[in-house]
């Protein structure tokens, strides 16, 4: 059995943002999201996504790998800002710019999330891919992420493999004085995930849809 785990990024970072992950779960195959707890729309992005039971919220840690004796007080602290925000804990870790995967903060990180039941992008029974990206070498690349990009990435890094896979999007809409170098891009990925193209080459594929609150029971499924 092929699972497959769609996380959109960045989720609190602005309101377009935020329109396009929701839009994206809505009308398309997004099941997951990430939470930025510390930004200006992080409570409207969780004010909004109580509505829809099915998106798995989890935690986009932004650390600092420079100072790693403060990671452990900067963990605790966006958990319980998390909690505070949606009510209940996160479905899943990652990490602003995948900052947990640096080796100066990275034990900590898994250790803090083992200690907690938490799976951690990397290091779970979801394995990772992380090239549905429209920006390489400082130039954009619409053709990695549109629906042709995505089935030629799924077809390369799941192929007939069976088990639990998360493909990492950034989905949104940018809004004038927000700074970002990748902007357009998100614009394309939510058409690419809104489309029926995309839902239908996952299902041609035998690829099904779950988010991280359906990782514990599946994984004991493909065991």
């Amino acid at each position: 059995m092929k699972l497959l785990i769609v996380t959109g990024d960045d989720f609190g970072a602005s309101p377009g943002i935020n329109r396009g992950i929701l839009e994206a779960h809505l009308n398309g195959i997004l099941t997951s999201a990430s939470v930025l707890v510390y930004r200006a729309a992080s409570f409207a992005a969780t004010a909004l996504a109580w509505r829809y039971p099915d998106l798995s919220l989890g935690l986009h840690l932004e650390l600092d790998p420079a100072e790693p004796a403060r990671v452990s007080q900067q963990l605790d602290d966006q958990l319980h800002r998390f909690v505070e925000l949606v009510g209940a804990s996160p479905t899943h870790v990652d990490s602003h710019h995948d900052v947990h995967r640096d080796p100066r903060v990275a034990p900590q990180v898994r250790a803090w999330a083992e200690s907690r039941g938490l799976p951690v992008r990397g290091s779970s029974r979801a394995r990772h891919l992380s090239r549905f990206y429209g920006r390489w070498g400082g130039r954009s690349h619409p053709e990695r992420i549109d629906v042709a990009g995505l089935m030629a990435l799924v077809d390369a890094e799941v192929g007939d493999g069976e088990g639990i896979y998360e493909l990492t999007c950034h989905p949104g809409y940018v809004e004038p004085g927000f700074e970002t170098s990748y902007a357009a891009e998100r614009e394309i990925e939510v058409r690419t995930l809104c489309s029926a193209d995309a839902r239908q080459g996952l299902a041609a594929r035998d690829i099904h849809l779950i988010g991280f609150r359906d990782m514990p029971a599946e994984a004991a499924r493909v065991s």
